[in-house]
């Protein structure tokens, strides 16, 4: 079930499937890096403004699943933009990130109407001299049985657009809802498994 905040801006109610903190895993591979399986957080959260703010976190995991060295870091702001292509049943997203190999990108895209589901695909990248070369890339995430699924496409100037990243995440409840739940057992707790 999908809660709305009472101070979440309208322009991003559609967005509130979003809001929380995911964690799960996923797969790397790219030409020129060492495939592998990373671990990942990523918080959606906002502050009442018309936007949300998303940052993922992922690592490296060795075949046991622990957590090796950080992969990658990322920080945006996701906002819903009027549609300016007239198009019904779909709302336009626009998307400003940065990386923390120096990699900045503007990203459209759409949110489907009647599934949560989101598109996106870079309209501007900017990297610092150090940053690994990249020219361009896609994502797409959906909500699929309360989980929270994405891939990401990516091209550099020597490797045409293909997959190179993908995870399932959970959402992680938080202690407060945690207590909550509790308070709306019975006094004795025993009853609720009779």
């Amino acid at each position: 079930m999908i809660e709305i905040p009472s101070d979440l801006h309208r322009d991003v109610v559609p967005l509130a499937f979003l809001l929380g903190t995911w964690e799960g895993a996923g797969v790397y591979d790219f030409p020129g890096s060492e495939k592998c399986n990373f671990g990942q957080e990523v918080v959606f959260r906002h502050d009442g403004r018309p936007f949300l703010e998303f940052r993922s976190r992922t690592w490296v995991l060795d075949e046991q699943g622990e957590k090796v060295r950080p992969l990658e870091n990322e920080h945006s702001f996701w906002r819903i933009t009027s549609n300016q292509h007239g198009t019904s049943g779909e709302r336009e997203i626009e998307v400003s990130s940065v990386r923390d190999d120096g990699t900045v990108e503007i990203w459209y895209g759409k949110l489907h109407d009647g599934k949560p589901q989101i598109d996106l695909a870079t309209d501007a990248v900017a990297r610092i001299e150090g940053a690994p070369a990249y020219s361009g890339g896609k994502r797409l995430y959906g909500m699929v049985k309360e989980e929270l699924l994405w891939v990401g496409e990516k091209a550099a100037p020597e490797v045409p657009l293909r997959p190179y990243m993908s995870a399932q995440l959970k959402k992680v409840l938080s202690p407060a809802k945690l207590i909550q739940d509790i308070n709306d057992l019975p006094d004795d707790g025993i009853a609720f498994f009779r």
